[in-house]
């Protein structure tokens, strides 16, 4: 099959890793169970300030694997957003010119009018296939919304 073969899907979509977001939702579930499990059954000497503290490391772990776990790329009508980790990456169609997937990336990359260009983390290469797919159905909407006239 062929890039240039795959249509546009419906907007609005969203892409998102499946195995990336089950493990650090998973991994979070188990450490926060953990944290809470090792507070409640800590012996003395521990305080409770300690059987706290404990509670809380495990939530900054949890939060952190969450930062992971929330990476997607989205796509409507007026254009194309791309949440990282730390940073939200909103463009308007015309100013999107393609994206590429190289092999033994660990994600896909966006590029703009602006030079910018985006880790997509939201399109994960360990993925293979199912990104493969994802990024064709990308390309398809960039052709079809944006203003670039060349694929990539």
């Amino acid at each position: 099959m062929s890039p240039e073969s795959v249509s546009p899907p419906p907007l609005p979509v969203v892409w998102r890793p499946k195995k990336g977001r089950i493990a650090a939702y998973g991994f979070a579930g188990l450490i926060m169970l953990g944290a809470v499990l090792m507070a409640v059954f800590l012996s003395e000497p521990f305080t409770l300030a300690d059987r706290l503290a404990m509670v809380g490391l495990g939530g900054v772990v949890a939060w952190v694997l969450h930062l992971l776990g929330r990476v997607r790329v989205e796509a409507d009508e007026e254009g194309v957003t791309v949440v990282n980790p730390l940073r939200v990456h909103r463009y308007e169609w015309p100013e999107v010119l393609g994206v590429t997937l190289v092999d033994h990336e660990p994600w896909a990359k966006i590029d703009f009018t602006d030079g910018a260009t985006v880790g997509a983390m939201g399109l994960q290469g360990s993925e293979k296939d199912r990104t493969v797919r994802q990024v064709r159905e990308l390309a398809a909407l960039i052709r079809e919304r944006g203003e670039a006239s060349e694929t990539r």
